[in-house]
């Protein structure tokens, strides 16, 4: 058996799959970790957290597959985009990671948009800027840690991060790279103009190396604690929505990805670079380049809670603890009509992105009464999710995108219920990607085998991915839904302003 190891950092989570150059899976392993706020609007992890979770993934894996790691052909990286990882002069990790929900630096996003204006910021990197971002998260430690600021020797990416750890060897890859607002979307490497706007010097930052390329050899001390063998080619990897897609075999202009995980992502493959003008969505380079007979870039539309806010009700309303907590949440929901009989929710619990591009944006429970128990809170909040999907998708509507399938995927869309949501809101047939929640981490091993020379990854994308059978959508749960995504967006503009003095509210507290 020619095995490839895929291995995911997520938000919440390592996953690691092994998987044979057929596309078989045969071992799966994955190991959770927290996001620390030590300050309202802050998030934050631990590097070590990372390598810990991936130690215990791979072993996982290994084990479940019954195989010895000597039979890993290939190792491939998919990772969380945006966050910040800073480095000192001899290795060591300087502070915890500022991941992507982190709102702390709004002031730095308005500051880097008058710098450089949103027109030519959409222009040179394809999106505009945003809190969690590395470029405003890095302007915050240059402004409010300049003593942390004079100690960086090296900054990472998260999964670059987890790579220099196995392999001693620093480098990035264009689709994460896009990521942090540095890099020229079309020359595919960092923007000479943004790093010097931003006085961000080029040594600190790695090469941009193709995501398909080996980036070194597994380390004897990184094989010792995964028990996989030493000298084992790594290759440089991609982020996770890029990789997604490669797992998905969404690799055509006429698919569309829906992910339904941490956050929620509405992905839209594209030949060249497609930019929004206003600024409501994010052009990103895609995995591979456009000479490998894949769109070289995407355009997603991106809401940032969507599992996070199912997460959130199970643990600080909830308080849920049991293994199959989702499944319970989910079977309740089901003993609730659409619409949950009458109440909507705002899934904006850490801000929104598309479409409003507003850190300050806050969740709303709209229409509660006394009648309203478990069952209504949790369809709410799978309503509320799938109406912010489809809000953020117009904007993709109104730039031209006619999709021809679109395939459901992540952790949320294991839910039967909330796929039936996802497809009634829609109003369009979709089929979900029966991988779950694992295909980012398929991706990655994808690249891994066009790394080492065993498949070519645009080819063996569609082949690897299984979808399960076509949902079509209820007209009438539809028109409801329609309905519901007038009020949906008039609540949002009516408590705008609402949400801002909120913040002020909780700033005294």
């Amino acid at each position: 058996m020619t095995a490839l190891l895929g291995i995911d950092l997520g938000t919440s989570s390592v996953k690691a799959v092994l998987a044979t150059d057929g596309g078989q899976i045969e071992g799966l392993g994955s190991a959770e970790y927290a996001i620390d706020r030590p300050r309202p609007d802050w998030a934050e992890q631990q590097p070590e957290d990372w390598w810990r979770a991936t130690i215990s993934a791979v072993h996982q894996a290994l084990n479940n597959a019954g195989v010895d790691g000597a039979a890993i052909a290939g190792i491939g990286l998919s990772g969380q985009m945006h966050g910040t990882v800073l480095l000192g002069r001899a290795g060591e990790v300087l502070a915890p990671a500022i991941i992507w929900p982190d709102r702390r630096s709004e002031r730095q996003v308005a500051e880097i948009t008058g710098l450089l204006g949103r027109e030519r910021i959409v222009a040179l990197s394809g999106s505009p800027v945003a809190t969690g971002f590395q470029a405003a998260t890095l302007r915050w430690v240059q402004q409010k840690q300049p003593g942390l600021w004079r100690c960086v020797h090296t900054i990472l990416l998260p999964k670059d991060y987890l790579r220099w750890r196995l392999t001693g060897r620093l480098a990035t890859d264009p689709s994460d790279g896009s990521g942090s607002l540095l890099l020229d979307v079309r020359r595919r490497d960092w923007s000479p103009d943004i790093l010097e706007v931003l006085d961000i010097d080029r040594e600190c930052l790695p090469p941009v190396r193709l995501s398909s390329e080996i980036a070194g050899a597994l380390t004897r001390e990184a094989a010792a604690a995964t028990g996989l063998r030493a000298g084992t080619p790594v290759v440089i990897g991609a982020a996770d929505t890029a990789c997604s897609m490669l797992g998905a075999g969404v690799i055509a202009e006429g698919d569309l990805m829906l992910t339904i995980s941490t956050g929620g992502q509405i992905v839209l493959p594209c030949c060249g670079v497609q930019v929004d003008p206003r600024g409501r969505i994010h052009t990103f380079c895609a995995a591979l380049s456009p000479g490998d007979g894949y769109p070289g870039w995407y355009q997603m539309a991106a809401i940032l809670s969507s599992g996070l806010a199912l997460r959130w009700l199970r643990d600080q309303v909830l308080g849920l603890a049991s293994a199959d907590a989702f499944d319970q949440m989910s079977a309740w929901a089901e003993e609730a009509p659409a619409g949950g009989r009458g109440l909507l929710f705002l899934p904006y619990l850490t801000g929104e992105r598309t479409p409003h591009m507003d850190p300050q944006a806050r969740g709303v429970f709209l229409g509660l009464t006394a009648d309203h128990g478990r069952a209504e809170l949790v369809r709410a909040v799978m309503e509320g999710v799938a109406l912010a999907c489809y809000d953020a998708f117009s904007v993709l509507v109104e730039l031209g995108a006619h999709p021809e399938r679109i395939v459901i995927a992540g952790g949320g869309a294991r839910s039967p219920l909330w796929r039936r949501i996802m497809c009634d809101v829609f109003g369009a047939p979709l089929q979900c990607l029966e991988a779950g929640g694992d295909q980012s981490a398929i991706g990655a091993a994808l690249l891994a085998g066009g790394g080492c020379g065993i498949l070519n990854p645009a080819e063996a994308a569609r082949s690897w991915a299984s979808l399960g059978p076509r949902l079509d959508p209820d007209p009438t749960r539809n028109a409801l839904y329609q309905d519901m995504l007038n009020l949906f967006r008039e609540a949002y503009v009516k408590h705008r302003e609402d949400f801002r003095r909120l913040r002020e509210f909780a700033s005294r507290s």
